[in-house]
């Protein structure tokens, strides 16, 4: 049976998409059988950042509507292996997305898979209580800020409350990752800390994500950015997958990075 992770947030705009196509990524590069689906119906912005938008024919709603099958829908990745794609409808409405359908095509993938990623849409629309309602591990994703922290909060009272895990008297796993994070603006008073949203939330924490320009550049390239090893934001992705499986990893890129001489000397 494949574990399904979900990766949602209360507030639009804190890298979700981001996060489901480099975790799943990251996934797959360890050898695990992983598919991403896209759950934003009407929307669709995941096979942008996979870039595989032009390889679309068939999609999540087709498939639960019995337009078409999983093999006719899946979009198998072309620099990863074990890594597939299962993009979202652009033209379909929200409600086509029922529990009994979602449920029998993630039946059919865990039949085959060994994680299934699933990327929500923000807040507590449809697709998103539809995402998090099957969900065996949460990533919760929240920028430092306290709208966004705030919003996170009420998704873990639904995860808690309104989960198929919840209502069989189970636990949803919880991870918070934390993306945008510039410890400069927090030594200024103008970001939240790490320690302040963990102690906000009160989940364990699985990763930061530092602001980088190298994740828009990968997103505009249709690159999940984990593949950048060479970047910040692509090594701390790395290390929040390796603490999914129990890797004691510690946490970069948390503190302002001193300057050498030479830098200063130069204005660097």
């Amino acid at each position: 049976m494949a574990k399904i992770i979900v990766v949602t947030s209360g507030k639009g705009g804190v890298g979700k998409t981001t996060t489901s196509a480099s975790i799943g990524t990251g996934l797959a590069q360890r050898g695990h059988k992983t598919v991403i689906i896209d759950f934003d119906v009407g929307l669709r912005n995941l096979d942008l950042i996979m870039g595989c938008e032009r390889r679309v024919v068939y999609d999540f709603v087709n498939v639960i509507n019995g337009e078409a099958n999983l093999k006719q829908t899946l979009i198998k990745d072309k620099r990863v292996d074990n890594l597939y794609i299962l993009p979202a409808s652009q033209t379909r409405d929200k409600d086509a997305l029922t529990q009994e359908g979602v449920e029998k095509v993630l039946d059919e993938l865990s039949e085959d898979f060994d994680f299934i990623v699933c990327d929500s849409p923000a807040g507590i629309e449809r697709g998103a209580q539809m995402a998090l309602y099957f969900a065996d591990m949460a990533v919760v994703v929240t920028n430092p800020e306290v709208s966004s922290v705030r919003d996170s909060d009420r998704i873990l009272g639904i995860l808690q409350s309104k989960s198929r895990k919840a209502e069989k008297g189970e636990v949803v796993e919880e991870k918070l990752l934390l993306t945008r994070y510039n410890p400069e603006r927090v030594e200024e008073g103008e970001m939240l800390s790490v320690e302040d949203v963990k102690e906000i939330l009160a989940i364990e924490l699985l990763g930061v994500i530092p602001e980088s320009e190298a994740v828009l550049k990968a997103s505009n390239q249709g690159s999940p950015v984990i593949l950048d090893s060479d970047s910040n934001s692509g090594q701390a992705y790395a290390d929040a997958v390796g603490r999914l499986f129990g890797e004691e990893i510690e946490h970069r890129f948390l503190d302002v990075e001193k300057k050498g001489f030479f830098k200063r000397l130069m204005g660097a």
